[in-house]
């Protein structure tokens, strides 16, 4: 038995698929069918059943993943033991939601780049729900979100932070500075929105569908910073999380409206998998962004 053999065992399991395990370790899918054949003579059992397109652990292989996992586990922490006197220098894999990434991010791997050069990152942007999918798949080593509080006793939770979402619109508009503005006039004013699984959009249709009431944004684009500009413009009203026109707001680029019967607060997570060992590479990004919550 192999390391590289449980290594294409464990990405099989995860991808569920021969040939996108194949592509994510750089080997032909060819190559991995041998391992794995090879793996399943090695300990006498069938490890996945292979039905059309589907590819699923049977019994044995579930058991059996629970040790591999374990074993490339306990090997990463070893190497990481062994090499503990070095700086950070592998590859951090980070998944944030659109907003984060443009607002929150750039300063921080930018300190993060400045502190640990050697370090190779890489950044997926997708909803909550499809980048914690990834971390569970090991594609992902932290995930970078705003929701609701969410809560999963396969995630180590390291930052948990209460943010406001805020209407705004630019500083000429007719609702800036108004105390006795209600949801659903503004609602009715040209909105631009980010993409449906924009966990905070989310939010605010639920709401409105439990008064029987929807809105119908004007423009739906999950790039925060075009809808930003936009907004400097004229372009409408949007809801944003603060801290992505904080620095608009007090520079009096845009404002922010104050409603009588509605505001949202959401939180922003950062979480790893329990199970993932947390290399130098992960710490020192967590510890960076704790520091910035400070």
């Amino acid at each position: 038995m192999e390391l590289r053999e449980i290594a294409a065992f464990l990405k099989t399991a995860q991808l569920k698929s021969f040939s996108k395990a194949a592509q994510a370790l750089g080997y032909s899918q060819a190559a991995v069918t041998i391992q794995i054949k090879q793996l399943e003579e090695d300990l006498q059992v069938h490890l996945f059943d292979r039905i059309g397109k589907q590819t699923t652990l049977t019994h044995q292989g579930e058991v059996f993943y629970q040790y591999a996992s374990a074993v490339m586990r306990d090997l990463a922490q070893g190497r990481d033991a062994v090499s503990a006197v070095r700086e950070p220098s592998g590859r951090l894999r980070l998944g944030a939601i659109e907003s984060v990434c443009s607002s929150l991010l750039p300063p921080l791997i930018t300190e993060y780049h400045r502190r640990f050069p050697q370090v190779s990152v890489s950044i997926r942007t997708d909803s909550p729900e499809a980048l914690l999918e990834m971390m569970n798949k090991n594609d992902i080593d932290i995930v970078y979100f705003l929701d609701r509080p969410t809560y999963d006793n396969k995630w180590e939770r390291v930052l948990d932070a209460p943010e406001e979402i805020l209407f705004v619109t630019c500083p000429d508009s007719p609702l800036a500075g108004r105390r006795d503005l209600s949801l659903e006039e503004v609602i009715s004013q040209p909105f631009l929105l980010t993409e449906k699984d924009a966990s905070y959009r989310f939010i605010l249709e639920q709401y409105l569908a439990s008064l029987q009431k929807e809105i119908r944004p004007f423009l739906e684009i999950g790039n925060t910073d075009f809808i930003i500009r936009m907004l400097r413009q004229g372009g409408g009203v949007s809801l944003l999380p603060e801290f992505t026109v904080r620095e608009d707001i007090r520079g009096g680029r845009l404002a922010a409206l104050s409603l009588e019967d509605f505001h949202m607060r959401t939180w922003r997570q950062m979480v790893y998998h329990k199970e993932k060992w947390v290399t130098r590479e992960m710490a020192a990004f967590i510890e960076l962004a704790k520091e910035g919550m400070q």
